[in-house]
């Protein structure tokens, strides 16, 4: 009977696809629908009640209540509203006002980026 390996499991910083380097909580952004650490992704809530309702950016991920995250980028958040994945992930019913949320990606989007690679996938097409 061969020796078993059972060193290998733990010899390498790769495991089976897994990348050690990066390490703490995953979500999975809700325009491009890929996943990634929490600390990629913008997190934000919705406030008010009834139909309408605003989505607000909780970028120190502390406000109550259920939130979402999407990757601080025009291009995802396009993508969300396009699918209109606001309310799915939200679990909310009615309409979003997402003029607040809009506001602070551009606001945090680097100079060279803009709303026209929206149209751009994130993913591979031939998949």
């Amino acid at each position: 009977m061969p020796p078993r390996q059972e060193a290998d499991r733990i010899r390498g910083p790769r495991v089976r696809g897994v990348d050690f380097s990066e390490v703490g909580p995953v979500r999975t952004c809700i325009g491009c629908r890929s996943r990634a650490l929490t600390s990629q992704l913008l997190r934000f809530v919705a406030v008010g009640a009834g139909d309408d309702f605003l989505l607000q950016p909780d970028p120190g991920r502390r406000l109550p209540g259920r939130g979402a995250h999407l990757h601080p980028d025009p291009a995802c958040f396009a993508q969300a509203e396009r699918r209109r994945a606001f309310g799915r992930a939200l679990r909310l019913t009615g309409v979003a006002d997402t003029g607040l949320l809009a506001e602070h990606i551009r606001a945090v989007t680097p100079p060279g980026k803009t709303d026209d690679e929206a149209s751009e996938p994130r993913h591979d097409p031939a998949r």
